[in-house]
């Protein structure tokens, strides 16, 4: 690990100022990405900014009926809060799915959403990599891409996001507020990762300077919550394909009311026309909803294999919905 210096910010305002004026900072909190990067070297910055403890830890209502989490609220806190598993179910659903308890008793909001790809061309040091060293390259779309993107990609990258709670806030229409050296701003969820076109090492709307105080989540959505993950094993690996739903029922027929899925983009990928298109059998609701949401697709000769199991992860997801409302 690259020597590196510490120092605490007192508050968001000091951590704006301190990122202003030191390109090589980085801000840390649960540090459950950041330290690893750091210790194979993928990230090397010369000066880290501890912003636990200054106030960014509270989850509370909000004056139009929703919902207002910290920055630095702890998962765990996140999941297990009451507001959050009755009204955001699907919220709960994906922090427990995304890792194991005690990363979660470590990471924060901020840092989850912010999350790096988990590309094994990324973090192997020794391959071509655009969104570690722009203008190197990507091994991995020769490569072995089993895992990768199928939506989205580019020229430059095909490396896919790995937040489960990113694709549960991409649903439930999240809204990232900001604090940077121009003041406060608001970013759509749906704007704020970026897919990789020909600048895959930008992967956020975040400014370099900017930190991020919370995310709003607007009025509950009603219907059933229901997060599937497919996984390569049984527990806390990163989505293959993840489906983030909330289906509406009528009698034995179901419908979309939302729906995001995790492990096909470089951001949690949701296409809106697939959604409140009527009731049907799961079966047929899937298969037409899939049909719009992989118009597009690209993928390599190694996960083509994606778009036959995105169509069956979400079937499975609204079977999952109708036997939960029964």
């Amino acid at each position: 690990m690259k020597a590196f210096t510490y120092a605490r910010a007192p508050s968001a305002e000091a951590a704006v100022a301190i990122l202003s004026a030191r390109p090589d900072a980085r801000l840390i909190a649960g540090g459950t990405n950041l330290i690893d990067l750091m210790k194979l070297q993928v990230e090397t910055p010369g000066h880290l900014i501890d912003v636990n403890g200054i106030g960014l830890d509270i989850i509370e209502p909000t004056a139009t009926g929703g919902l207002r989490v910290g920055a630095l609220v702890r998962n765990t806190d996140l999941a297990a809060h009451e507001t959050v598993r009755r009204r955001y179910g699907l919220l709960t659903r994906a922090i427990v799915a995304g890792a194991s308890a005690q990363l979660r008793n470590r990471a924060t909001t901020a840092g989850n959403i912010m999350q790096r790809t988990r590309c094994p061309y990324f973090y192997g040091t020794a391959m071509a990599c655009n969104k570690r060293e722009p203008g190197a390259g990507c091994d991995a779309r020769d490569g072995l891409s089993t895992n990768l993107a199928i939506l989205g990609a580019s020229a430059a990258c095909i490396a896919t996001h790995p937040s489960d709670m990113a694709v549960a806030m991409r649903a439930l229409d999240g809204v990232v507020h900001v604090l940077g050296p121009d003041g406060q701003r608001s970013i759509p969820f749906a704007d704020f990762h970026r897919l990789p076109g020909a600048t895959p090492h930008i992967e956020t709307a975040l400014g370099r300077a900017e930190v991020i105080t919370s995310v709003d989540l607007p009025p509950p959505v009603d219907g059933t919550h229901v997060y599937r993950k497919v996984r390569e094993r049984a527990s806390y690996a990163f989505a293959t394909v993840s489906v983030a739903l909330i289906a509406r029922h009528d009698g034995d027929d179901v419908a979309i009311e939302r729906l995001a899925f995790g492990g096909l983009a470089a951001k949690p990928w949701r296409v809106e026309a697939a959604e409140r298109r009527g009731f049907g059998s799961p079966e047929a609701i899937a298969r037409d909803a899939a049909a719009i949401v992989l118009q597009g697709a690209r993928p390599t000769e190694h996960n083509a294999y994606k778009i036959e199991l995105a169509r069956r992860a979400l079937h499975a997801a609204l079977i999952d919905a109708q036997e939960q409302h029964r």
